[in-house]
């Protein structure tokens, strides 16, 4: 007993495709190892796209010998206003110098500076 596969017939029928010819022996040996072999590719594709690299670092530059960056700062040195950068990206850091524009344009992304002003008394 034979099953119909709709549009099989489509595939061996002769002049389709000049020269090509598929059995239903081959069809059925070639679809398992195609849908493997996309498989395969896309968790590939998945686990090394999820390895972390210099590219996905948030720090990629400021105290990299330290295990952990941490700046501590007294309310009354600030001033008025003082902005602190989010982005990693500041050559002033950790103070803004506006490098989180060319950053959000190049990935897309929308971080900005940690503003801190004193109230008027």
């Amino acid at each position: 007993m034979s099953s119909h596969v709709p549009g099989f017939s489509a595939l061996t029928k002769p002049g389709l495709i000049p020269g090509f010819r598929l059995s239903k022996d081959r069809l059925i040996t070639i679809v398992p190892v195609a849908v493997a072999a996309a498989v395969s590719t896309y968790l590939v594709t998945r686990y090394f796209s999820g390895q972390s690299g210099t590219k996905s670092r948030v720090n990629q530059t400021i105290n990299k010998d330290s295990p952990k960056v941490v700046h501590s700062f007294d309310i009354e040195d600030i001033g008025n206003k003082v902005a602190y950068c989010r982005c990693w990206r500041s050559k002033k850091f950790p103070y803004c110098d506006g490098a989180h524009a060319k950053h959000n344009e190049e990935t897309g992304d929308n971080v900005g500076p940690l503003i801190i002003k004193k109230r008027n008394a």
